[in-house]
């Protein structure tokens, strides 16, 4: 196994393998995204429209134990590099794999959603990771690079989920399971470490718990508001990975198959974002503006989404909305250098770790909001309602990005482009 430090003159293929690391655990959480609602209604007996809710505290279960658990993964991969952490991560993602397509009762999916929660910390650390090997000017790029292999992975994953789920229900989660044992191999024999033993530092478990790392930036506003804001953007988006599956299921009568389909071309258009216009965009717009950006089409991508009383206007929106996605890996940017080198692991554990706190909370909100505006005894049968929760919350996420900016005006300058 290669143990040698993945130094920026060999940078390439340790980011390579980031890359390949962040796409194949992206599809095999895809895979099973379009088989939720029918694996629900199998172990219930209920519909989608009560299934839902169901669906809402698994994610919210996720998001608790990724939230406890965060910051302790990203101070430790500060403390033992960033290698053992992606290699546990994707190894328990397996696992959890396994159990749910093993699982004869909704208990079990639980567990195996707590499982990936404690564990998860693949996209938190493949940004610290990315840091480690590229220089600060470069990394706008590189996370967005990252983001592009998240939306590779979900135009693979879903669309196979939703074949394989075709033919049979537990088949994408043996599918998936597969997937993280062979990128467990792989990077077991070809990962190298990222981060120098000279750049590590001490273990600190005021630091490692989810509120000492909120203190700890607390401390530090010109970070924190970036932080905030990313957080309110991340509750808001989530209305996707809770919701998607059973929206188009409720309200377009989407099969699997079109569900996956319909994710594939989300992923698509993410991935075209990521490659072709981050790196344009902040070099003409400059991060600040090119985030600012991404917030503008966010908000009103997703008013689109909740509006759309047909499927095809879905495809239609998809595109628009892809665009968004350039306000993450543009305020990485801005936050990796605002922070020092060696705790880049913290600043990305803190910052999963609040978008943890939100996944706690956004999939409860998002789900009880379609399942209150979808169900049979709906005061308003509104379906969308949970789309346009989601571009209003979006629409606040200005507010602490603002603040931010008031509070980083001379680094906020020398970011701008040269005119």
């Amino acid at each position: 196994m290669t143990e040698a430090p993945a130094t920026r003159k060999h940078g390439k293929n340790a980011f390579l393998f980031v890359i390949v690391c962040v796409a194949m655990d992206m599809i095999g959480f895809g895979i099973i995204i379009p088989v939720m609602p029918s694996l629900l209604e199998e172990l219930t007996g209920n519909p989608a429209e009560e299934t839902i809710v169901i669906a809402g505290y698994l994610m919210a279960t996720y998001g608790l134990l990724n939230f406890v658990a965060m910051p302790t993964i990203g101070n430790l991969s500060d403390r033992f590099g960033r290698r053992p952490v992606l290699l546990v991560s994707i190894a328990t993602l397996g696992i959890d794999f396994i159990i749910m397509g093993l699982a004869d009762s909704v208990w079990l999916l639980f567990v195996g959603r707590a499982l990936t929660g404690i564990s998860s910390a693949t996209f938190s650390t493949a940004n610290a990771y990315i840091a480690d090997v590229t220089e600060p000017e470069e990394r706008g790029k590189a996370f967005g690079m990252i983001g592009a292999a998240f939306g590779i992975g979900f135009i693979l994953g879903p669309a196979l989920g939703g074949f394989l789920g075709s033919i049979d229900t537990r088949l994408p989660f043996f599918g998936a399971a597969a997937l993280s044992i062979l990128n467990f191999l792989y990077g077991a024999f070809v990962l190298p470490e990222s981060l120098r033993k000279e750049d590590r530092r001490a273990f600190n478990i005021t630091r490692a718990n989810p509120f000492g790392a909120v203190k700890h930036f607390s401390r530090l506003p010109k970070v924190a508001w970036f932080i905030v804001a990313f957080g309110i953007f991340q509750f808001a988006h989530s209305v996707f990975p809770s919701t998607w599956n059973f929206y188009a299921d409720i309200r377009y009568n989407w099969s699997e198959a079109q569900i996956g389909l319909s994710l594939a071309a989300v992923g698509l258009g993410s991935a075209l974002t990521q490659v072709l216009l981050i790196g344009p965009s902040i070099k003409r717009f400059g991060p600040v503006r090119t985030a600012l950006g991404g917030i503008v089409i966010t908000v009103f991508s997703l008013t689109l989404f909740s509006l759309a009383v047909s499927g095809w206007m879905i495809y239609a929106i998809i595109p628009l909305s892809a665009l968004g996605g350039v306000f993450g890996p543009s305020l990485n940017q801005v936050m990796s250098g605002l922070t020092p080198r060696n705790a880049q692991g913290e600043l990305q554990g803190a910052t999963a770790s609040l978008n943890a706190f939100s996944i706690i909370f956004a999939p409860l909100l998002m789900t009880q909001t379609l399942h209150a505006f979808s169900a049979a005894d709906a005061p308003v049968y509104f379906p969308g309602a949970a789309f346009l929760l989601a571009a209003i919350l979006t629409g606040l996420s200005l507010i602490p990005f603002f603040l931010g900016i008031r509070a980083n005006r001379k680094e906020v300058a020398s970011l701008a482009p040269a005119e």
